[in-house]
């Protein structure tokens, strides 16, 4: 790892605690208002507008909630692909089919995610995206997206730049979680946009 790495992973854990006290403070109500604000604003953009298949995730717990947009890119008739986390940390890709194709899978000591129950089309299927649905914790002026610290999605945006894929990055955060400066490493890099469920802000 970096020397930058090193110095910036205790700020990283300390930003992720903070942020994550704050949305498990949330109530199923805030969390279900704001995933249809959030729905509104990001069937909004173009690059969701014209993509043909979006790579997303379904929100757990307290994240920004991401199935109200998910039906609705399923109604527009949009492939959308979820992940599924494999015993590595990396990501195998599924097709959504509606509420009914999840399923709740256990990972070790980590929470439960929903995850589509049909085919594994492989890591590469990311490839095919015009857009990829980010999860994160918080987004700086710059676009620079502090995760959740497990990797996942580094691999993942390291396999589309290793391609020459350019889909759309779009984050989905809550209005608070847009923040002046994250710590970043060499390897992170930046996104085209976050979402939250009072606007739309751009960066590249």
């Amino acid at each position: 790892m970096s020397h930058v790495g090193r110095e910036s992973e205790p700020g990283k854990r300390m930003l992720r605690r903070g942020f994550l006290s704050v949305r498990n403070g949330l109530t199923a109500d805030d969390v279900r208002e704001t995933a249809a604000a959030l729905a509104a604003r990001a069937l909004g953009l173009p690059e969701l507008a014209h993509a043909r298949t979006v790579a997303a995730y379904v929100s757990v717990g307290s994240e920004p909630g991401t199935l109200a947009l998910l039906d609705a890119l399923l109604a527009r008739g949009v492939r959308v692909l979820l992940p599924v986390l494999m015993a590595d940390n990396d990501l195998d890709w599924g097709a959504y089919a509606g509420p009914g194709s999840l399923v709740r899978v256990q990972h070790g000591g980590k929470m439960a995610l929903l995850e589509p129950a049909g085919e594994r089309l492989g890591p590469e299927a990311i490839l095919d995206a015009d857009a990829v649905l980010l999860p994160g914790l918080a987004v700086d002026a710059r676009g620079m997206r502090l995760g959740r610290g497990g990797g996942s999605y580094d691999r993942v945006l390291a396999r589309l730049e290793r391609a020459g894929a350019d889909p759309a990055l779009v984050v989905l955060l809550y209005d608070t979680e847009v923040v002046e400066r994250v710590p970043e490493e060499a390897h992170d890099r930046p996104v085209h946009a976050v979402v939250t469920p009072s606007g739309v802000r751009r960066f590249r």
